[in-house]
C-alpha cells in the first residue's frame, strides 16, 4: 500500500515512514504545502497522513485537493491542535480520521489498517474471492486452503489489483504504485512484467484461477467475471 506523509517536522516524519516502511508500506513524504499540493497533484495514494498546521500553508486545503480528484484515498489529520473545530472541518471535508500529537505509531498503524479495511475491503479482514482468501494484515493468500508463498512485492502486487479489480491498470500504474519515488530512476519497466508472470505462475501452480489478463496495448487487469 502506498502512503503519502505531509509533516514539516523532519524528526516526526522520519520516524513515521521509517515505521511504516518496516510494515510494509511504501512511503512518500513532502514537508511543505507547495510539494505536498504537487505529490496528490500528480500521483494517487491509498492514504495521505496529513498534518492540518504547516509552515506555508493549511493541510485541510491539500484535502480539499485529494477530495476533488474523487478518487479512494483515505485521509488521516495528524495535529498538535486538540482543536474541536479543527476536527469538525476536517472530518467535515472528507478526512477519515484525526489524530492528536504526540502519538504512538503503532496506534497510527492500526488506525491505518483499520481505514483501509473500510476503504478498499467493506472493513473485512480477509478477502475472499472464490478460491482465494487474503489476509492484508498478516499478509497472507491461500488458495484452497493451501498457503501460497509470495514475495513482498508479489503481495503488494496482488493487493493493488484486488484493490482495482475489473480495472486495467497500466506498467507505469503498477510501478509508480509500487515502487514510489524510487521508480523515478528506472531505465524500463521490463520487470513488472517478470513480477507479473511469477505472481500469475504460483497463482495457478497453486490451483487458482487466472485472473491476471493482459490487455493488449494498455496493461493488466484481474477479472473476476
Amino acid at each position: 500500500m502506498k502512503i503519502l506523509i505531509v509533516e514539516d517536522e523532519k524528526s516526526l516524519s522520519e520516524s513515521i515512514i521509517k515505521y511504516l516502511k518496516q510494515e510494509g508500506y511504501v512511503c512518500e513524504s513532502a514537508i511543505d504545502f507547495k510539494s505536498a499540493g504537487d505529490k496528490v497533484g500528480t500521483y494517487d495514494y491509498d492514504c495521505v497522513i496529513v498534518d492540518i498546521t504547516l509552515s506555508d500553508g493549511n493541510g485541510l486545503d491539500i484535502i480539499r485537493q485529494i477530495k476533488k480528484k474523487e478518487t479512494p484515498t483515505g485521509i488521516i489529520i495528524i495535529s498538535a491542535k486538540n482543536s474541536l473545530s479543527d476536527k469538525v472541518d476536517g472530518l467535515e471535508i472528507g478526512a477519515d480520521d484525526y489524530i492528536i500529537k504526540p502519538f504512538h505509531l503503532s496506534e497510527l498503524n492500526a488506525r491505518l489498517k483499520a481505514l483501509l479495511r473500510r476503504r478498499q475491503f467493506d472493513g473485512k479482514k480477509e478477502i475472499k474471492i472464490n478460491e482465494l482468501v487474503i489476509s492484508p494484515d498478516n499478509q497472507s493468500v491461500t488458495i484452497n486452503n493451501k498457503q501460497l508463498e509470495l514475495t513482498k512485492k508479489e503481495f503488494d502486487l496482488l493487493m493493488y489489483f484486488i484493490s482495482n479489480k475489473n480495472r486495467v491498470l497500466t506498467k507505469d500504474a503498477i510501478a509508480e504504485h509500487l515502487w514510489g519515488d524510487n521508480i523515478d530512476s528506472a531505465d524500463s519497466f521490463d520487470f513488472i512484467y517478470t513480477h507479473i508472470k511469477n505472481l500469475r505462475k504460483k497463482m495457478v501452480d497453486m490451483g487458482s484461477n487466472d485472473y491476471i489478463k493482459t490487455v493488449y496495448g494498455m496493461g493488466y487487469k484481474f477479472l473476476i467475471e
